[in-house]
């Protein structure tokens, strides 16, 4: 019997409503197996807890979650009480920055059930590793004067060692997938960064023969996103461009808020996080019409994350059946609850175990 400890954090807003859901789903899914289980811990780290404590996590809460095999995130943020630089910089980011979480995953895929905005979606199924921990995003830089000579500067980050990180970590994934890797650069613009980058991705594919890969401009990999996405299998892009596409892969799905992201520790001292793309989403908090899906296909990551593949493949398939014969909550039109999505999705896993 493999088990595994989970640190759970449902944090803010629906998060509060979605993680119990997908716990469910777990436990569903461990007793349809029968070979695995999990063990839970709640924390109630959120903006509730910094407007009681002053902080939106304890002194030692680092500590205490180190020892846990992963995370399990809800959605942070509640910036009627808390600004949202407080709760993300004391929380989530926290997190990802002491955990050295490098590397953040988002998968896109045609869902059944969902109307696409594209006119011609065609089963696109692609998977975005974005460099989570330097690139555009450092922290270095400055300002300087005032009035019209103000000056801004931003330095962005570019180390081999991340950047062939998550390089490594896209072609082993495309391993397991369709063999193919596609590179995000901006090398006819940015001109320090990007041709590094371009360099480092062409001493990497070289370790892999039988992995195709493309490159293309961020302006041009923006737009076939949306032309073409069923070209492509596992992209990879530094901090910023990830970014932005992770959250152009969830639009052409037809919903961002049903979208997982996992930020994965690569180096086994830190367990990984596994997180929705959603909000908190205060206004319907407590309505039970929440949607489950981010959260429960964010579980789907952790099992994969764990070697449990073909139960993570077996737990989307359930999702994207219950989706497709229209059982869905209101924001992608359907009428159902969050308790009655869930509690279907649990019924179709009980049934094909």
């Amino acid at each position: 019997m493999k088990k595994w400890e989970i640190a759970v954090i449902p944090g803010d807003g629906i998060g509060k409503e979605v993680v119990p859901a997908a716990l469910d789903v777990l436990k569903t899914v461990a007793d349809v197996h029968g070979g695995i289980s999990f063990s839970f811990t709640e924390f109630p780290w959120s903006c509730d807890y910094y407007m009681e404590h002053g902080k939106m996590m304890p002194d030692d809460g680092l500590e205490t979650l180190r020892n846990f095999d992963a995370i399990f995130l809800g959605a942070v943020g509640n910036p009627k009480f808390v600004p949202d630089h407080i709760s993300l910089w004391g929380l989530l980011l926290k997190i990802r920055r002491e955990f050295e979480q490098v590397i953040n995953i988002r998968p896109a895929k045609y869902f059944r059930g969902l109307s696409s905005p594209l006119t011609e979606p065609r089963d696109f199924d692609f998977i975005v590793v974005r460099e989570n921990s330097e690139g555009e995003y450092s922290e270095v830089g400055g300002r300087i004067h005032r009035g019209e000579d103000e000056i801004a500067i931003q330095n962005a980050v570019f180390t081999r060692k991340g950047t062939e990180r998550a390089m490594r970590y896209a072609f082993e994934l495309a391993r397991k997938r369709k063999r193919h890797v596609t590179s995000a650069t901006k090398s006819n613009g940015i001109f320090h960064t990007m041709p590094f980058w371009d360099e480092v991705f062409a001493d990497v594919k070289r370790d892999y023969p039988d992995v195709a890969t493309a490159s293309y401009h961020i302006d041009a990999l923006a737009a076939f996103f949306v032309t073409r996405p069923h070209t492509f299998d596992v992209v990879v892009a530094s901090n910023l461009f990830g970014d932005i596409l992770t959250d152009l892969g969830g639009a052409i799905m037809g919903s961002i808020g049903i979208a997982p992201a996992a930020n994965i520790n690569v180096n086994g001292k830190y367990p990984s996080m596994f997180e929705p793309v959603h909000g908190s989403a205060p206004d319907i908090y407590g309505k039970g019409i929440a949607n489950p899906i981010g959260q429960i296909w964010t579980a789907k990551l952790m099992l994969d994350h764990f070697g449990e593949e073909e139960l993570g493949a077996l737990l989307l398939q359930t999702i994207e059946d219950v989706t497709a014969d229209g059982i869905k909550t209101p924001d992608l039109g359907g009428t159902a609850t969050t308790k009655e999505v869930t509690e279907e999705i649990c019924r179709r896993l009980r049934k094909r175990g």
